[in-house]
C-alpha cells in the first residue's frame, strides 16, 4: 500500500514539474519550497534542482502541491527495522513514528522506476504507437507537452525545464502550434487606412487625380496655389469618409 501511495505522488509529481528522473532521484526536500506565486496567487513550488548539469532552478504547476504535501508528511518506511526492534519481552513494540528530515530523499526508496516500469508492462503502455519504450523519462515529455497544449511561451518552457528552445522546436513540434497567436500573425491594416496610404503615395508621385498638377508645379509648368487647389481636391473627394479620422484616431 506504502509503495502505491508513493508511485501515485511520484507521477503526479513528475507530471507537475518536469524533472529528469535523475534530478527527482537527488531531490531532497530542503530543495523545495511551497510557495505563492505573485502573478496568479497560486501555491506552486520552487525547486532547485541538482543533477548532472549542475543546479537549476524549476517552477512547478500548482498541480504538485498537493502530491509534495503528501509526501512531506509521509512517515519514514519501517519496513524491515520493525522486525530488529521486536523482542521477546516486547514483542508488538512499535518504533516512533519518523517524518523526513529536511536533508532526506523525496522519493527515498529509489524503486519507483522499477515500480513504475511494471505498471506500464500490466497496462500494455510499454511501447507509444510508433513501437517506442516508454520510461519514467515520459513523465517529463507530458508535461512539456501539457505546457505547450496550454499555450505557455515556448522560451519559459525551456528555461523551467533547463533545456534549449531548439530541442523543444524539434522533438515537440507537432504541439508548438498552439503557441502561435493567429491574432497576432495575421495582422491586417484598416482598409481605409490602406487606401488613404495608397492616395497618398499616389499624389506624392505626381500620379492620379490632382497628380499631375501637383507634378506640373513641381516642374514649374503652373502655379504652386493650382497645384495646392488640386491637393485639396483631392483629399475632399477621393478619400472614403472618416478615412483620415480613422487613421489618425488609429
Amino acid at each position: 500500500m506504502e509503495n502505491a501511495e508513493q508511485m501515485h505522488d511520484y507521477i503526479l509529481f513528475m507530471d507537475n514539474t518536469g524533472l529528469r528522473p535523475d534530478e527527482a532521484g537527488n531531490l531532497e526536500h530542503r530543495d523545495v519550497a511551497i510557495v505563492t506565486d505573485h502573478a496568479t496567487g497560486q501555491r506552486i513550488l520552487e525547486i532547485e534542482v541538482r543533477g548532472k548539469r549542475g543546479v537549476g532552478f524549476c517552477k512547478s504547476t500548482p498541480g504538485a502541491v498537493r502530491p509534495y504535501e503528501r509526501l512531506l508528511n509521509r512517515p519514514k518506511p519501517t519496513r524491515g527495522l520493525q522486525k530488529r526492534n521486536c523482542s521477546k519481552t516486547n514483542p508488538n513494540e512499535k518504533l516512533p513514528v519518523e517524518l523526513p528530515e529536511p536533508t532526506d530523499k523525496v522519493f527515498p526508496q529509489g524503486g519507483q522506476l522499477k515500480l513504475f516500469n511494471r505498471i506500464l508492462d500490466k497496462a500494455k503502455l510499454k511501447a507509444d504507437r510508433d513501437g517506442k519504450p516508454r520510461t519514467a523519462y515520459s513523465l517529463r515529455h507530458t508535461y512539456i507537452c501539457l505546457r505547450l497544449m496550454e499555450g505557455a511561451d515556448i522560451y519559459q518552457i525551456a528555461k523551467n525545464c533547463r533545456t534549449s528552445v531548439e530541442m523543444i522546436e524539434k522533438h515537440y513540434a507537432a504541439h508548438i502550434k498552439n503557441t502561435l497567436d493567429a491574432a497576432a500573425i495575421n495582422v491586417m491594416r484598416p482598409k481605409a487606412a490602406r487606401q488613404a496610404e495608397k492616395q497618398a503615395k499616389a499624389v506624392t508621385n505626381g500620379k492620379g487625380r490632382g497628380g499631375k498638377a501637383i507634378g506640373k508645379a513641381r516642374r514649374g509648368e503652373t502655379t504652386v496655389p493650382e497645384a495646392r487647389e488640386a491637393e485639396l481636391r483631392v483629399t475632399d473627394t477621393d478619400l472614403a469618409p472618416g478615412a483620415l479620422t480613422e487613421e489618425t484616431n488609429g
